[in-house]
């Protein structure tokens, strides 16, 4: 068969999407299940004097109601998630002693039916002595108010990267502080699971976006062999980071149905979700830029205090993501970079689509804008005197990042070019000439992004089956990203088969015996390449078998992938098919991949933002978004296109719209989705995407993650435009969301 690789060919998982057939967790909970209903703080810090129980235990439908005294001391302790976070912060499943925030489980509540759980969980009584709340960042770091009393360092994480530069020898410096401000998932599937044990067996299905992430986890709070634990995760409706690994209210079910000896489910409501999932960003930012007056950016210090809430979930390691990129697409001669995660009496902050690169990006990308109005000159223009150039790739940067391959002032060229840039600024110029009140702005970005940070431990196998239909084993646990398409035609690609004939298997970890988590845009090149891998062996291993139908010596045969055949080197007219071929094996092949990935990729582009705001009221309508997106290789143009929409709607939604807000003492303001306004199709313009591919030399496809670019480039470029529109007035900066109270006040301010 002719390649399909890089043809547009549609999902093969959206037809039971669209009919209501998908396979979701709470679709498959067992009718034997009992139902699990968490009390939850009402307090964002306090002791807990303590927890009545008595009502909800004799309340209709009751089957239990435990609290931290009744968990297991071995089970009880949900540690950190990653190596060298503050691990004196472990919590417990349920709160003991102290509440650290407002939706903090302090108790499980399990009934024969959710309702009666419910009902029963608005009688445990919680008698809380307050304590001074924490919302203050800097005053976290200066230890105002104690989360955690008796321990050593009241941070979460400390990394730094480079050295402090020298700015007295700039002719030209900006000096900023920039909000990179919380942002929730808001999936559609919100957080879900159920447990129950086999034996000594445990398993758990739940919507995660890493099945094998959650094995280890449940072996580690559980204390079980990889053998007595069984992850399976059906469709996953959406997670973007949020999902990364399983939160205690998830981890517990195991424990309740091991003591109440049945199937324990538990689904959250969007208020729930909202004030106990891990929200992404929540950054200040510090930034100092120097250079030469014309346009040479010489100096970059970006210090930053990261918003971990309050525990160690993922947030407080993705500093270390901000600094890995925090010099984006430029070559600084002098750059410095300080974090650290400190935590607040707020929810345990997490991973949202970038998980740290927007943020670095939102940083260098303002900072530049800024520093282009400080010299007087055009923001394209001081980007363009700035880019590593294409013949320094493979460049590595301060933080130590390896950049693979890119040619940033192409991405950038074609993206003016495409929104008529020239004609853009002559019309924002004689829009301001003629006092409009509809104000015009542009804003640019350009980014580079990394993918695939973590390169090992993911498996993947190909199966011939006696019939010639071959299977795509991988340990990815898909969430949107189209796996289910893109693997067969990897493999299809590679065997010459048709694409029905190949069908995607995973979602089970009896399937492999390892697996990482599908993030961090790793899957296609990773994974991806793995089965490429496979898919040669398998030609290889087969060869001996197609050479006996062909009554021929192996070295004289050769696998045809244009046909799907083997025949005989220059006699292609007689051949041998896969079906003949698997028929003619003793018993179905399987081949493993052994490939391990080249290193971390890092996709690029520019992204060119047009806006108009209604001086008047503060609206701010996107007009346009031009997107030039590299990620290599393109495999499939339809889920290439579909992951830079999505990406791009979550930068935009960043950038006007979305905050996960509390007040001064830390009761959460954002609870549904009333209060949290979720960017729709109505906010958001036809994208304008530009094509272009530069491919990487680091795995077997030549292809980069295209998951999240979307998000890193155009936070800033939406950002720096509404910004532009502002700058008749003065203004020159704003932190996000731009929402039009925000832009209203900023121009009444400067009237």
């Amino acid at each position: 068969m002719p390649s399909i690789l890089g043809h547009p060919v549609l999902r093969r998982e959206d037809p039971r999407f669209l009919t209501g057939q998908g396979a979701f967790v709470a679709n498959l909970v067992p009718p034997e299940a009992a139902h699990v209903v968490y009390v939850t703080s009402t307090e964002p810090h306090a002791r807990l004097r303590s927890v009545d129980v008595e009502a909800a235990v004799a309340a209709p439908g009751v089957l239990g109601v435990f609290t931290a005294a009744d968990i297991d001391p071995d089970v009880v302790v949900y540690p950190p998630p990653f190596p060298g976070m503050n691990d004196q912060m472990a919590r417990t499943m349920l709160a003991g002693e102290v509440v650290r925030y407002v939706g903090e489980p302090v108790a499980a509540v399990v009934a024969d039916e959710p309702e009666l759980a419910a009902d029963a969980a608005d009688m445990v009584a919680v008698d809380y002595e307050p304590r001074p709340p924490l919302v203050d960042l800097e005053a976290s770091l200066r230890g105002d108010v104690v989360l955690f009393e008796g321990i050593d360092d009241q941070a979460v994480y400390r990394c730094g990267a480079g050295q402090a530069p020298d700015f007295e020898a700039c002719g030209a410096v900006v000096r900023a502080r920039f909000l990179n401000q919380r942002v929730s998932a808001a999936h559609i599937e919100a957080r879900t699971g159920f447990s129950y044990w086999e034996g000594d067996q445990l398993i758990h299905h739940t919507a995660t976006q890493g099945s094998h992430n959650v094995k280890t986890a449940l072996m580690g709070i559980y204390g079980l062999d990889p053998d007595q634990v069984l992850v399976i995760t059906p469709d996953v409706g959406g997670s973007f980071g949020a999902k990364f690994r399983c939160y205690p209210e998830e981890a517990l079910l195991g424990w309740l149905a091991r003591r109440l000896g049945r199937p324990c489910a538990w689904a959250e409501t969007r208020t729930q979700s909202m004030t106990g999932l891990g929200s992404g960003r929540g950054q200040i930012q510090d930034v100092v830029m120097g250079g030469s007056r014309d346009g040479r950016i010489t100096a970059l210090q970006i210090e930053v205090i990261q918003d971990s809430g309050a525990y160690p979930l993922i947030a407080g390691f993705l500093p270390r993501m901000t600094m890995a990129m925090f010099t984006g697409v430029y070559d600084i001669a002098s750059a410095g970079y300080q974090a650290v995660s400190v935590p607040t009496s707020t929810t345990p902050n997490g991973a949202f689509r970038g998980a740290g690169r927007p943020e670095a990006t939102s940083a260098i990308e303002r900072a530049v804008d800024l520093f282009a109005a400080e010299v007087e000159m055009d923001p394209a223009e001081v980007r363009r005197r700035n880019f590593i150039h294409p013949e320094a790739f493979p460049h590595t940067t301060v933080s130590g990042m390896s950049y693979d391959s890119g040619d940033y002032g192409r991405a950038l060229d074609l993206a003016l070019e495409a929104a008529g840039y020239d004609d853009l600024r002559a019309e924002q110029a004689a829009r301001r000439a003629n006092g409009s009140e509809t104000l015009m702005g542009i804003g640019l970005s350009t980014y580079v992004e990394v993918t695939a940070t973590t390169g090992a431990g993911d498996f993947a196998s190909v199966e011939l089956d006696a019939d010639g239909t071959v299977r795509a084993v991988t340990s990815s646990t898909p969430h949107g990203q189209g796996h289910e398409t893109v693997w067969p035609m990897i493999v299809a690609d590679v065997l010459g088969l048709e694409l029905d004939r190949v069908l995607a298997v995973g979602g089970n970890t009896d399937c492999t015996p390892r697996g990482q988590v599908t993030g961090g845009s790793r899957s296609a090149q990773i994974v991806g390449s793995m089965l490429v891998d496979a898919s040669q062996k398998l030609v290889e291993r087969v060869l001996p078998t197609a050479a006996d139908l062909l009554e021929a010596a192996v070295g004289d045969v050769v696998h045809d992938s244009d046909g799907g055949c083997f025949h005989v080197a220059g006699t292609p007219a007689v051949s041998v098919g896969w079906g003949a071929v698997a028929a003619a094996l003793d018993a179905p092949l399987t081949v493993e991949s052994d490939f391990e990935s080249g290193g971390q990729t890092f996709p690029f582009g520019a992204h060119v933002a047009v806006v108009e705001v209604d001086a008047e009221t503060g609206r701010t309508e996107l007009m346009r978004l031009v997107a030039v997106d590299d990620a290599g290789t393109v495999l499939n143009p339809l889920i290439f296109e579909g992951q830079i929409h999505g990406g791009i709607a979550g930068g935009v939604a960043q950038a006007l719209m979305e905050e996960v807000a509390y007040d001064a003492d830390a009761n959460p303001l954002t609870t549904n989705f009333a209060d949290y306004p979720v960017i729709s199709a109505a906010e958001l313009p036809s994208f304008e995407l530009i094509s272009s591919e530069t491919p990487t030399d680091r795995n077997l496809l030549g292809a980069k993650g295209i998951g999240e670019a979307g998000t890193v480039g155009a936070t800033a470029a939406v950002q720096n435009a509404v910004i532009d529109a502002l700058a008749p007035f003065g203004v020159r900066h704003l932190d996000m969301p731009l929402s039009p109270q925000r832009v209203w006040k900023a121009v009444q301010d400067h009237v």
